[in-house]
């Protein structure tokens, strides 16, 4: 009797760990998912969007002929690279550029009224009659009889946001909302930490794997996990302080905050990733292929070449998009040493600016909802996307392995 009231409660102590961990995988998937709904929710509504403040307008005289500019032509009037409106389209008149702070250089403080109560008109009035204007309100000053033309701008689209070539969210009168230069500045500091990484990595893999006694892999392996677990503000720390000053005095260079500072840093930070993972699949491979490699007189370095490597590939390949997307997805270290210039990058002596870097350094100045917000919620879609492909190429790989 008492042995099936034991069993009872082990049941009932079973169920309740069976309810509990249902429970928590259940709340865990639903946050997930929650959390991707929201980031794509914030990302994607900046697609379709105009790249100007919801309260200003950008306009010109009915008697110009131009009715579309792009964000882009619009910047380069107002920073006087566009000097004709024949270079847009229009009519051979010169651009002549006008903000509410150029009022007082039109009309006098009488015709504005004591208390500015003429101003829409007057505004009304310059903008329509002079076809060489063009104009960049805000909506309170535009009156409601206002004869101006308002300048259709082109939305923000994927394509223009994936391929355009300036990085300024926050700039009047139109934000340049493009981040390639913030992709190709990843991309370029990842190539040169897994070139950096991997020949390092790899090698020490094989050593520990193959070759090292147990007493020094037993020394090796704690150490190479424990700079895992320093945190990347140290590592930022250490860049700034020892590698970049080295790297500015060898080179002979102005600054030594480069895409070649953010390679080396984060070399370090992923060779932990790279040899423990390698490390593993190289481990995995039978004993009876390199005893038979061995016996038919193959040399111990011929059999890691011809026999172990091959056959720990797909695990070493895993191990390499790893590190790949913890050099993608690093923030504070990369933030520290590559000089965060949202430039196209041409070499590795130059600043860059990464993905992560810019939502971490211009997320807590952009107002919710606004442009800029929705802008590094877009970058951070994008990160999103790039992790989740890492992901799917080492779960392929590992189901390959598997299946072979």
């Amino acid at each position: 009797m008492k042995s099936v009231h034991s069993k009872k409660i082990r049941l009932f102590k079973e169920k309740i760990i069976e309810s509990v961990l249902a429970i928590s995988s259940t709340v865990t998937g639903i946050a997930v998912i929650l959390i991707t709904v929201f980031l794509f929710k914030e990302g994607g509504s900046l697609f379709g969007d105009k790249p100007i403040e919801k309260d200003f307008i950008v306009a010109v005289s009915p008697l110009n002929s131009v009715n579309t500019l792009s964000s882009f032509q619009i910047k380069e009037m107002f920073d006087g690279n566009i000097t004709n409106w024949s270079q847009v389209g229009g009519k051979d008149v010169p651009v002549m550029t006008f903000t509410i702070n150029d009022i007082g250089q039109y009309f006098s403080d009488e015709e504005m009224g004591a208390d500015l109560e003429n101003m829409p008109q007057c505004i009304s009035k310059l903008i329509s009659e002079d076809s060489s204007i063009i104009a960049y309100l805000p909506l309170k000053y535009v009156a409601k009889e206002f004869s101006g033309k308002h300048i259709n701008i082109d939305g923000i689209t994927p394509k223009s946001f994936l391929l355009g070539k300036e990085w300024y969210p926050t700039s009047e009168p139109v934000a340049q909302i493009g981040a390639l230069p913030l992709i190709m500045g990843t991309l370029w500091v990842c190539l040169g930490a897994i070139l950096l990484a991997l020949p390092l990595s790899l090698a020490t893999a094989i050593y520990m794997a193959e070759l090292a006694n147990k007493r020094v892999r037993n020394i090796l392996k704690p150490v190479i996990e424990l700079l895992a677990g320093i945190p990347s503000v140290v590592y930022g720390f250490f860049g700034l302080v020892v590698i970049v000053p080295f790297i500015q005095k060898v080179f002979n260079l102005p600054v030594g905050e480069t895409a070649l500072a953010g390679s080396i840093l984060l070399a370090i930070m992923i060779l932990p990733t790279i040899i423990t993972v390698s490390e593993d699949a190289i481990r995995t491979t039978p004993n009876a292929m390199r005893e038979a490699s061995l016996a038919l007189g193959a040399t111990q370095w011929q059999t890691i070449r011809k026999v172990v490597l091959p056959f720990s590939l797909p695990g070493i390949t895993a191990a390499v998009i790893l590190g790949v997307g913890r050099a993608f997805g690093e923030t504070m270290a990369v933030l520290m040493v590559t000089g965060n210039a949202a430039i196209m990058p041409k070499g590795f002596l130059e600043p860059v600016r990464t993905l992560t870097a810019t939502i971490a350094a211009e997320l807590g100045e952009a107002p919710q909802g606004g442009l800029h917000y929705k802008s590094l919620f877009a970058l951070g879609c994008l990160l999103f996307i790039i992790t989740l492909i890492t992901n799917l190429i080492v779960e392929s790989l590992k189901y390959r392995r598997t299946s072979a």
